[in-house]
């Protein structure tokens, strides 16, 4: 896909996004759609995997630490042709597969249960200790929440990978800035992220993570290996796409007040008519 038609396809996810917000009445809404340009690239550019054959051995993974995002990767999942996508529609119901954390034994294209903040990573780091055993060629992606490092499981895993020279694993931080009590900075800093990563010895690079040019360029880059595991500083806006959710932390978890879905749904449709007149 081109950065037009990975754009366009991120935009069509976040409109599904909103709908499965509509369909359960509430939802992890901010970060879902600050993350949702990375899942989108990773899942359409990035990761080797065959949604026709989820369990394929030689597949890439990607684990979502921070679990309440997980409906970025519902949409993201049934677009790349995991499930169907009116599957989505049950959102929110009480048989369906879609819970609000993601659950492996429910859904196709799941790596792990999440949701418990600070475990995605050593989850990710065994899977890439793992393939090296095996000699398998795979790589494993993990997606954190900045507000996430405040769990200090992270730091024992980021040391881990460093030691173990894990340069198959690439761990992408949502900096969003925001959590579901107010600004990270004023809740734990955990700034200068990057700096700190460095000093743990990995690879780390830092972008707009809602600009897909960006995303993809620094995902390509961690193929380059150099023994060292790759992270990558995503500055991101919360709520992303919808301009009423940007930026505020009421938008963390989301109960539409009147008006506000028909506001969304306008925005991204007109989003999406954009990148199309544009020709992605």
């Amino acid at each position: 896909m081109t950065v037009r038609e990975l754009e366009r396809t991120a935009a069509i996810a976040r409109g599904l996004v909103v709908e499965m917000v509509s369909k359960g009445g509430s939802g992890h809404l901010g970060g879902a759609l600050s993350a949702i340009d990375v899942i989108t690239a990773l899942h359409f550019h990035v990761l080797r995997e065959r949604p026709e054959e989820p369990d394929w051995p030689d597949r890439d993974r990607f684990v979502l630490s921070a679990g309440h995002k997980g409906m970025a990767l519902y949409a993201v999942l049934a677009l790349r042709g995991y499930f169907p996508l009116d599957v989505l529609q049950s959102y929110g119901s009480a048989r369906t597969v879609l819970p609000g954390h993601p659950n492996m034994h429910s859904l196709p294209g799941v790596e792990a249960n999440t949701g418990a903040l600070g475990h995605g990573l050593a989850l990710a780091a065994g899977m890439a200790i793992g393939a090296r055993v095996h000699s398998n060629q795979a790589r494993v992606f993990t997606l954190l929440g900045d507000g996430e490092l405040a769990e200090g499981s992270n730091w024992e895993a980021f040391a881990a990978a460093a030691h173990h020279r894990l340069e198959n694993l690439t761990a992408i931080i949502d900096c969003n800035g925001l959590q579901i009590s107010g600004p990270t900075a004023a809740i734990m800093s955990m700034e200068p992220i990057p700096q700190k990563l460095r000093a743990f010895g990995w690879q780390v690079t830092e972008i707009d993570g809602n600009d897909m040019a960006q995303v993809i360029g620094a995902l390509g880059d961690t193929r380059a290996g150099e023994g060292r595991p790759h992270a990558i500083v995503a500055r991101t806006v919360k709520g992303k796409g919808i301009s009423f959710a940007e930026g505020a932390v009421a938008y963390h978890y989301w109960k539409p007040q009147e008006g506000e879905l028909d506001r969304a749904r306008s925005e991204i449709s007109a989003r999406i008519r954009q990148l199309e007149e544009a020709g992605a």
